[in-house]
């Protein structure tokens, strides 16, 4: 059943929330094809529309204090879908592990393959004290849709890795400060403007050239109004020995004033 993004809670709770809608021209780039910031926000749009269903969207969860926040997201992207091509985006939560909050997604074509499938690992934050919160109270009134997986092998996000990056000589590429394009509701940079700044990190070339896209990223510390962001990246080796089309980056996000890291993410792309 499709869903009424514009008036969430009008059919009644659904399990799996669905929108079909056209790939815009803002969401393409000069391949003519899906960009990875424009996967995001469309998950992004279907996450808080479904939360919303559910009666723990933004005003409710405002009223106890909380808010939910993007701890860390694997996308797998098969097929990049075409300008005009019409899509259907699907949600559903997923039960919990530990402190977070587990929600799947994927994007499916007119005949109903996934092209775009997604994990992702959300945090309940007590917002006046900026600390998450143990999920199950409200957890346990969402359904848990056992076995609907949308990616089949592998953690959330990354795994855990050292301040140093895991080993990986970081090299500097460049520097962001959060303005206010960047800077959502709750306060903090947007999750999605940290995949547009991965992306404008890389050779341009890469992003229009790739077809199949994976992206791991950890958000790991808040970004406020007016904080500066020092990008680090670094190719990383291919399973393969890089004897492939496939490149493979690292990345990592430093606030100036102390070094903090503010995320990390690997990002392989097939060209």
């Amino acid at each position: 059943m499709t869903c009424d993004a514009a008036n969430p809670r009008a059919a009644g709770p659904v399990n799996i929330w669905q929108e079909t809608f056209p790939v815009r021209f803002g969401s393409i780039d000069r391949s003519d094809r899906l960009t990875l910031d424009a996967v995001f926000q469309f998950f992004q749009e279907a996450a808080i529309s479904h939360a919303e269903n559910l009666g723990v969207g933004r005003e409710a969860m405002a009223r106890t204090g909380q808010a939910w926040i993007l701890s860390r997201m694997t996308v797998q992207v098969d097929r990049r879908p075409n300008y005009c091509e019409t899509v259907t985006v699907r949600t559903w939560p997923r039960g919990g592990e530990k402190l977070f909050a587990i929600r799947d997604f994927d994007i499916r074509d007119k005949a109903d393959i996934p092209v775009i499938s997604a994990r992702s690992g959300w945090l309940i934050v007590d917002m006046e004290k900026r600390r998450p919160l143990r999920p199950q109270s409200v957890m346990d009134a969402l359904p848990a849709n056992e076995g609907l997986d949308a990616l089949t092998s592998g953690p959330v996000g990354l795994a855990d890795r050292s301040a140093d990056g895991g080993g990986v000589n970081l090299q500097k590429t460049g520097e962001r400060k959060a303005l206010y394009t960047d800077v959502d509701y709750n306060g903090h940079v947007n999750n999605v403007r940290y995949i547009q700044w991965i992306e404008d990190a890389l050779d341009p070339q890469f992003l229009e050239k790739a077809g199949s896209i994976r992206l791991d990223i950890n958000y790991l510390n808040e970004i406020l109004s007016g904080e500066a962001v020092e990008i680090l990246s670094a190719p990383l080796e291919c399973e393969n020995g890089g004897v492939s089309s496939i490149r493979a980056f690292a990345f990592e996000g430093r606030k100036t004033v102390n070094g903090q890291a503010a995320f990390r993410a690997e990002l392989r792309l097939n060209l």
